[in-house]
């Protein structure tokens, strides 16, 4: 009986990670640079911006005075990119729907963001920018490569050089420690 609870448990909480393919979910289609699917993509762009808002509102709050400019800057572009593709998915050119909140791997990342005070804090944020940023290229030139949605594709290739620029912010961020 416990065993069968157990099971249930595990299933109902790794539903929306299975929602994923496993090919993006385990980092084996960036490895070999495949395009990730229109669903894949939509949802981690759409988690991503999510992330980069709020740990960005966090970054305006408790950063040094140069993570706040880099958080104010990531808040009005990744509200842009998230308008932009809202606006894709509801005129029905792209046809996923969008997630409703963060993945349990972004949610635990802003968690420990706002616990952190000080140089942790910095130190965790500008490190987190950077991964960010590395993974959102990588999306973004896959797609933008191979992405099976005409307009998507040409969305990720029009937004990919200030992914591009956000992470050469990052690692100049990462370098001021």
């Amino acid at each position: 009986m416990k065993r069968t609870i157990i099971a249930v448990g595990c299933l109902v909480l790794a539903g929306p990670a299975l929602a994923q393919s496993v090919g993006e979910k385990t980092g084996v289609n960036s490895a070999l640079g495949i395009a990730p699917s229109t669903e894949d993509f939509v949802k981690q762009v759409a988690i991503s911006d999510m992330f980069e808002l709020q740990s960005n509102e966090l970054g305006e709050e408790k950063g040094n005075a140069q993570e706040k400019s880099f958080a104010a800057q990531m808040v009005k572009d990744h509200t842009k990119t998230s308008s932009e593709l809202k606006s894709m998915v509801d005129s029905g050119k792209v046809k996923v729907q969008l997630p409703a909140g963060l993945d349990s791997a972004h949610q635990s990342k802003l968690d420990k963001l706002k616990a952190a005070k000080g140089k942790d804090f910095s130190s965790d944020f500008d490190d987190m920018q950077v991964s960010a940023h590395k993974d959102a290229v990588s999306l973004f030139e896959r797609y933008a490569k191979g992405g099976d949605n005409p307009e998507l594709k040409a969305w990720a290739g029009k937004t990919l050089p200030a992914l591009q620029h956000h992470l050469e912010m990052a690692q100049t961020l990462d370098k001021a420690k």
